[in-house]
């Protein structure tokens, strides 16, 4: 069967293609979507009919990468995929946060995307794909759907913004942005940046959305030609005599809460008050007897309508803040005694205990996926747990939410951590929140950046991050600057910004309405600076530079370097020689050869002692030993003029009678034996690489001879 393949060029030299009715066809909708030699097989599929007394969308998006797609095995014991990795789990969170604001409101039929990547070139990153071609597979379907949609990575290779940058494209650039949006509004951005100004960041999402235009464009061509009649949905209407009975028994209540400027417990208890004294005043009418679940909804949309209303109208919060106003924000360091760094940072009732560890080379998560094979040297790792909502909960492993958060966070870090070759150190950060009223991701990414401080990480500008809300009204739109739990569940927006004084290094947005216009947006980041440099400000007050001395629990290190002739001599037969090293001097030591053709040799220990001793050995092996340098050796022989030592293995140097010991000595055995070890000091390595040993320059001098 022919290829069919129908192709649109949606940016400069990008080029995308599609494929439809001939794989999958028992799915609802189902397209291939292809660019250079990437493929993406996309699915949706969605009952006819919801479950019974579902009240909510469940929607399931899959992003699966499989290895054969690239022609290789997966590593580990178990040769085939399992449960989705980090990046999979990120790239379902994408294309989810841009679809689902456009599924019709009431629509609550089991709804699941699959985007299987089947083919993989190393360059063109499947991601992106996968979000056009499932909303492609919605829109050609029966399923009632208000896009299309699509989804475009922005880069700015030497000043250039490129859409879609290859995999090569996008190591030289400076920014990372993954943008979401329909014809006429963006409805997700994620991404990361080098500190890029907010014009620049507006720059790049106009540059993305002419590209997501024309895809629209081509998916609704394609619906034209090919699209199947869409599904008769209604969605279901509540009875107006239960909706009039709730509104007279709890309008004018809920709307007396919510301007009285309370906390989030009290506010949350008086709300559950008049909920409560609704649902027992009305279950015991015999026509709303059966009626609770709607009760409670509706009680929800009253408290919705009041706190949008207050703030469209009278622009005062919940908690009696302005639009653009911060909670107070306090802050500690140096909490934990036995962490290598640590912080609290508590934003209104959002606290984030953050601590950071430093560990070796072999801390080193090596990521393995189809378009990431780099070793992660910086993690931060996020923890949601029940209490910080005052609920109980089971522990589980981390949920989708909170690879998402740890992810945004590490991003928005990332950009000012110091490199491998100039720091040394596998660093971990753990984030537990232990209270959340709101953006507990952008606490992490303040106290990441202070316990990071505190560790004395050389980091190099102080991060803050702040999430901003939005209202849309009829008339007027407002946009909250450091939104409360609540403002996050009754708002149109979340939108997170985080960076440096100087610029931008990450940002999450999402919409919960159908999009977002450029002005608006333009708005949001305005407002959004003014706060990161409040909080900056906040934080300065606590810490504002790493310290200069690592904890006294943090793993010691030193590097060196050796002609790369030299590193099997060091490594030994079968490793022998590097393994007595490590066991004698209780280190661990790796060995790389660099581009140069040098030996890098780490040493790590749990003291800087050790580490040298270890140095000093392997300079010895290597033929590398420092004058006036102190080494622990062996006396391997004796003559009658002095001892020979050997400083470490294959390397001995003399000890002349007279440097042993500061009196006159007539017999070397009355002072050393064969087998002894000793301190000597290297005096001077003299023509041929004989070695000329001191052990007198390390004894206190005679007393006569002391200085006054």
């Amino acid at each position: 069967m022919k290829e069919e393949f129908i192709n649109v060029e949606y940016a400069p030299g990008k080029v995308l293609e599609i494929e439809t009715g001939r794989l999958a066809k028992q799915a609802d909708g189902a397209v291939v979507i292809r660019q250079g030699e990437t493929y993406v097989l996309c699915t949706v599929v969605s009952s006819r009919e919801p479950k019974p007394g579902q009240d909510f969308f469940p929607l399931t998006v899959d992003y699966r990468e499989s290895f054969s797609a690239a022609g290789r095995f997966p590593g580990g014991f178990m040769k085939r995929e399992g449960r989705a990795s980090e990046i999979e789990i990120l790239s379902s969170r994408l294309i989810d946060r841009t679809l689902r604001p456009l599924f019709p409101k009431g629509y609550y039929n089991d709804t699941q995307v699959i985007a299987s990547v089947v083919s993989a070139d190393g360059e063109n990153f499947a991601d992106v794909l996968g979000g056009i071609g499932s909303s492609l597979a919605i829109h050609l379907s029966d399923i009632p759907f208000d896009g299309p949609m699509a989804e475009v990575r922005v880069g700015r290779v030497n000043g250039i913004l490129v859409v879609n940058p290859t995999s090569s494209e996008l190591k030289q650039s400076d920014i990372d942005m993954v943008i979401g949006g329909t014809e006429s509004s963006i409805l997700m951005i994620e991404g990361e940046m080098k500190e890029i100004s907010e014009a620049e960041m507006l720059d790049a999402i106009k540059t993305a959305h002419q590209a997501i235009q024309k895809l629209c464009v081509f998916q609704n061509e394609l619906r034209t030609k090919l699209g199947k009649e869409k599904r008769e949905f209604v969605a279901s209407e509540v009875d107006s005599a239960l909706r009039n009975a709730v509104v007279g028994l709890a309008e004018s209540k809920i709307r007396e809460v919510v301007q009285k400027g309370l906390g989030k417990e009290d506010y949350n208890g008086q709300i559950r008050e008049i909920r409560d004294h609704v649902l027992a005043e009305l279950t015991a009418k015999e026509e709303f007897a059966a009626a609770d679940k709607e009760i409670r909804n509706l009680v929800g949309e009253l408290e919705k309508h009041e706190l949008r209303d207050q703030i469209l109208v009278k622009k005062r919060r919940i908690d009696g803040r302005s639009p653009e106003d911060i909670r107070a924000i306090w802050s500690q360091t140096g909490y934990l005694p036995r962490t290598h760094g640590s912080a609290v940072f508590t934003r209104g009732e959002t606290q984030s205990l953050v601590s950071v560890t430093l560990g070796t080379k072999k801390d080193v998560q090596n990521v393995d996926t189809l378009f990431v094979e780099d070793p992660k040297q910086f993690m931060l790792h996020y923890n949601f747990p029940p209490f910080s909502t005052g609920e109980a909960g089971f522990l589980r492993g981390p949920g989708r939410r909170e690879i998402g958060h740890g992810h945004l966070a590490e991003r928005a870090l990332k950009m000012m951590m110091p490199s491998f070759e100039e720091f040394g150190y596998v660093i971990r950060v753990i984030s537990d929140i232990l209270e959340s009223n709101g953006s507990s991701s952008m606490a992490s990414v303040c106290g990441g950046s202070m316990a990071l401080m505190d560790a004395g990480v050389p980091f190099k500008k102080p991060v803050a991050g702040i999430a901003m809300g939005m209202i849309v009204g009829d008339k007027d739109t407002v946009v909250l600057s450091d939104i409360r739990g609540e403002e996050d569940f009754m708002g149109d927006m979340d939108f997170k910004t985080a960076g440096t004084a100087d610029g931008i290094t990450a940002t999450q947005m999402d919409m919960k309405i159908q999009g977002i216009s450029v002005e608006i947006l333009e708005r949001a980041l305005q407002q959004a600076h003014t706060g990161r440099l409040h909080i900056l400000g906040e934080m300065a007050k606590t810490i504002s530079e790493p310290r200069k001395e690592l904890s006294k629990y943090a793993p010691q290190f030193i590097n060196m370097e050796i002609d790369g002739d030299n590193i099997g001599a060091v490594i030994g037969p079968g490793g022998k020689v590097i393994q007595t090293l490590q066991k004698e001097t209780d280190t661990e030591i790796w060995i790389e050869e660099n581009a140069a053709g040098k030996g890098i040799i780490t040493i790590s220990a749990d003291s800087l002692d050790k580490a040298e001793a270890a140095k000093k050995r392997i300079q010895g092996i290597v033929g590398q030993l420092d004058e006036g340098a102190t080494y622990k050796g062996i006396v391997r022989g004796i003559k009658e003029y002095g001892a020979f030592v050997e400083l470490v293995p294959g390397k001995e140097g003399l000890l002349h009678i007279s440097e042993i010991s500061h009196e006159r000595i007539a017999n070397v055995e009355d002072y050393l034996s064969v087998g002894d070890e000793i301190d000597v000091k290297l005096l001077k390595v003299e023509q041929g690489g004989r070695l000329r040993l001191s052990r007198k320059a390390l004894l206190p001098p005679p007393d006569g001879d002391q200085e006054a």
